[in-house]
């Protein structure tokens, strides 16, 4: 499993790590089922401490992306469709929340900013 940490990143690496398990499972590269690798054995693999793999393993456990078995180690959940769309929905609007910013510092109106949006949309698709 790649994990990349990043400590000139403001948000603090549990919440790195949890972000990317959580953008691997959504994707479909960590499947219902998969057994991720152990507290410990990802916190050696990153370098960091075993505190910080374990508040990622417990923010994605609160939040249904995986479950733990006593004993036998964490797995990926089963998804839960209409939670996976709510949390990309919640990505999707962060990320808009910053281009508004952005746009508005910069003098460039609602009309605009919807044009740039068309245009990179129908530019993916």
């Amino acid at each position: 499993m790649d994990i990349l940490i990043s400590n000139s990143s403001e948000k603090p690496i549990y919440e790195q790590i949890t972000s990317q398990i959580k953008q691997m499972i959504i994707s479909g590269e960590l499947k219902a089922g998969s057994l991720l690798p152990s507290m410990r054995m990802l916190a050696k693999e990153l370098r960091i401490s075993v505190i910080t793999t374990k508040r990622a393993y417990e923010d994605l456990e609160r939040d249904g992306f995986i479950y733990t078995v006593v004993g036998k180690g964490s797995f990926v959940a089963e998804k839960n469709m209409e939670f996976v769309r709510e949390e990309q929905l919640r990505i999707v609007e962060e990320h808009l929340s910053k281009a508004v910013s952005g746009a508005k510092a910069g003098g460039i109106d609602l009309y605009e900013l919807q044009e740039i949006i068309k245009m990179l949309y129908e530019e993916e698709a």
